[in-house]
This record gives C-alpha cells, sequence and structure tokens, in this order.
C-alpha cells in the first residue's frame, strides 16, 4: 500500500476590517494575500502535491485555497465541506476518514486543527515539529504527515508528523 501523505493548512490571515461582516464572510487581509502563495510554490518545490483538497467553505479558507492552489503545477480538485468551518478534531478525522485521494490537503480554522495535528501525531513523528505546533500554528501554517494504510482506518495517535512550515519560514 502507498505511503499516504496529509497536509494540514490553516487558512491565511484574515481581516477584521469590516465589523459589520459575519465571521464566516471576513476576507483575507493583506498579509494573508501575500502569505498564502509562497506555501502553494512550497508544496510544488517540494513535491507534496495534493490529489484533493478539503476546504472549509469560510471565504478565509477558499480564497486561501484560490492563492495556493494558483501555485500548484496541477489542477486538484477541491471540495467545500461545510463540516470543516470551525471544526473540532473528532469533526476534521471524520471528514479525512472519507478521503479518496492518496495525497490530501485539508484547509481550516484554528484552535481545532492545531488540536487535531497534535492529537494525530503518532510514533515516528518529529519531536521538534511537535513542540513547534504545540507551542503556536500560525495563519498559513502548514503541518504534514505521512501514513500508511486506508483513510478510513486513521485514528488519533496513528501518523506520522514530519514537517510544519511557516511563512516566516519561507521569508
Amino acid at each position: 500500500m502507498p505511503v499516504k501523505q496529509l497536509l494540514i493548512l490553516r487558512h491565511a490571515k484574515s481581516s477584521w476590517d469590516d465589523p459589520a461582516l459575519a465571521d464566516f464572510d471576513r476576507p483575507l487581509a493583506a498579509r494573508g494575500l501575500k502569505t498564502a502563495p509562497p506555501i502553494g510554490r512550497e508544496l510544488s518545490q517540494r513535491g507534496w502535491l495534493p490529489d484533493l483538497a478539503l476546504v472549509s467553505p469560510a471565504l478565509r479558507a477558499r480564497d486561501t485555497w484560490r492563492l495556493v492552489a494558483q501555485e500548484l503545477p496541477k489542477h486538484v480538485q477541491a471540495e467545500f465541506a461545510e463540516e470543516l468551518y470551525e471544526a473540532a478534531p473528532a469533526t476534521i478525522l471524520a471528514q479525512v476518514r472519507q478521503a479518496k485521494a492518496t495525497n490530501l490537503l485539508v484547509i481550516g480554522h484554528n484552535p481545532g486543527l492545531q488540536q487535531f495535528v497534535l492529537r494525530l501525531a503518532g510514533a515516528g513523528s518529529d519531536d521538534s515539529v511537535f513542540k513547534k505546533i504545540e507551542a503556536k500554528f500560525p495563519t498559513a501554517a502548514l503541518a504534514r504527515f505521512t501514513l500508511h494504510g486506508d483513510w478510513a482506518d486513521l485514528a488519533f495517535g496513528s501518523a506520522r508528523l514530519t514537517h510544519c512550515l511557516r511563512p516566516k519560514d519561507l521569508a
């Protein structure tokens, strides 16, 4: 069975400029517009190309995906999952378990994403990466896991956390 790759991306920095906007409808801030494309370029350069992206339908997550996708060398199918909007770790796990892809990208929100990453990390995970994410999982941060087996069998503590990329790491 091929090694699967799970990429977890927190949406890029969003704007709070319009207090009348619902949280769901907040766009990316100027910083978010600047930091999302380098993440896509880094995915391309490292060969970490998703086959499928599961994306929160919130505007800031969709815009993050659009900017990342523009930097990828191939078209990647995206599914916008209502369940990922401000999802708890168990909900994110349930969405991932249904995936039909070898390399999966999930774009969502904190605190659920950070908690999901920390709970998913199991044997063979890079301890320094775990500690970095435990301290902070900022906007536009990307965590990378590898795992064997089917998505349907994924459980907390069963994937190998290998990398964390933050916008400041790519500057």
